[in-house]
């Protein structure tokens, strides 16, 4: 009996999957944990998935209703393929090529149907996932910080402060505490 692994169609792997598998690699040999935070991203992506939550900014039910807004099909594109990027950047480019419009009738589209811009609804995803990573791990605020697509520390810390009015640690620790 062969030990090989035959290839997974390009079709069946979920989006990211393959960037998550890299990112793990090459961490794998420098931090260990960072490495197993995402292998456990990717290993999530490969189950069957339960009933997800309703997102913490919801989609608009009636967006074909919103003149000038995304389609219903728009809006469920984007906000799995924004979930499945979190961890890497995410263009107005590349949103608006989900979508299939130019960037320009994207970008106004969006923000009729969302009523932020694509960018605001990335970051606030962007902060969503950091405070569950926050609540659910014990991994330092660095490596949240890259998990969530943020070029660094310092710059997560700026963000969350801007949208949250507090420090990542501050907001963690007062977390932990009421619920300790």
């Amino acid at each position: 009996m062969s030990s090989t692994l035959s290839p997974v169609p390009p079709a069946t792997v979920p989006a990211g999957l393959s960037r998550l598998l890299r990112d793990a690699r090459a961490l794998l040999g420098r931090d260990q944990h960072a490495a197993g935070l995402i292998l456990e991203r990717a290993t999530r992506l490969l189950e069957p998935q339960p009933p997800r939550p309703a997102p913490l900014l919801p989609a608009p039910l009636l967006p074909a209703a919103v003149p000038g807004g995304l389609a219903g099909w728009q809006v469920a594109r984007l906000t799995r393929h924004v979930e499945a990027g979190l961890g890497g950047p995410l263009l107005l480019k590349e949103l608006a090529g989900v979508a299939r419009l130019s960037t320009g009738h994207f970008a106004r589209a969006f923000k009729q149907s969302f009523g932020i811009t694509a960018h605001a609804y990335v970051m606030q995803q962007r902060m969503a996932r950091a405070k569950r990573l926050m609540l659910e791990t014990e991994a330092p605020l660095c490596q949240i910080a890259l998990l969530c697509g943020m070029a660094d520390q310092p710059h997560f810390s700026r963000v969350f402060r801007r949208l949250e009015g507090s420090t990542p640690m501050a907001w963690r620790r007062r977390q932990r505490a009421t619920r300790g």
